[in-house]
């Protein structure tokens, strides 16, 4: 489904959910891959959940327009939460300076209408809904108090009580994004759940996805056909660098070591 400028209401991520929720999908980091956002959402658990949450970080990548125009058409039913990524698309189409993060950014930025502009500036930092058996619970992209903070499941306790020093007392469950990695640990009795990445899986390929339902949580992987899914992105993308881009992120060639090394001394630890 195409979209004209200005088309998109926007109120799909303002409408308040205030009645208690039984299960939330949530799904994160999607980075403008459509098979895999597809096959995921045709997941029984997904298609049955309450509320789909997606925690940033929705369009840069090899196909930002078609991924934006399907989390549109959920209406109601998902709630979408601002990453860094997204933050970067509006400033870059609204001409403000910011250091070029990757190659696809601009290329991504050049295929969005004004209406997806709005949409992506439109998008909260963080959204709180009331979850069965969790109680209130906060979505945000990398932290509640910033969308390009790392923590990691071996994070340091000191770090995590600085990034939730902010945080209500109230909130006893906070579901993140970011560094693509899934896991769920407890910190100082407060439960932290990332669901990993959509579009751009560390380790092995696949759609990484969570659920929080009758107080508790299950981390999923959809398995995928690999070849047929980098096919498509490929196949339906105008990025010049499709190929390359796909063979790399889809097949999930970087490794969870290799993402722990890399992200691992953002969070302070070498401090």
């Amino acid at each position: 489904m195409g979209m004209s400028a200005g088309a998109l209401d926007v109120k799909v991520v303002e409408r308040n959910t205030r009645r208690m929720l039984r299960s939330v999908a949530v799904l994160s980091d999607i980075h403008g891959v459509l098979p895999v956002l597809e096959a995921v959402l045709a997941e029984p658990a997904v298609l049955r959940a309450d509320l789909i949450v997606v925690a940033g970080d929705h369009a840069s990548g090899p196909q930002p327009v078609q991924v934006l125009d399907r989390l549109a058409s959920l209406g109601d039913r998902v709630r979408l939460v601002r990453g860094n990524a997204d933050r970067e698309l509006v400033a870059l189409a609204r001409g403000e300076y910011i250091e070029i993060p990757d190659e696809v950014t601009p290329w991504a930025v050049a295929q969005l209408t004004a209406g997806h502009v709005d949409m992506l500036a439109a998008l909260p930092p963080s959204v709180t809904v009331e979850v069965d058996g969790f109680g209130p619970v906060l979505f945000c992209h990398a932290t509640p108090r910033d969308d390009e903070e790392v923590v990691l499941v071996d994070s340091r306790l000191e770090r995590w009580a600085e990034v939730f020093a902010e945080l209500p007392e109230e909130i006893r469950t906070v579901v993140c994004g970011h560094t693509h990695m899934p896991f769920v640990r407890l910190v100082d009795r407060r439960l932290v759940v990332n669901p990993g990445s959509v579009g751009m899986p560390y380790g092995r390929p696949g759609g990484q996805w969570a659920v929080l339902e009758d107080g508790s949580v299950t981390l999923h992987r959809t398995r995928i056909d690999v070849d047929a899914a980098v096919a498509r992105v490929v196949a339906k993308s105008g990025y010049p660098d499709a190929q390359e881009w796909a063979d790399y992120f889809v097949r999930a060639e970087a490794s969870d070591t290799e993402a722990v090394t890399a992200f691992g001394p953002r969070d302070g630890r070498t401090a």
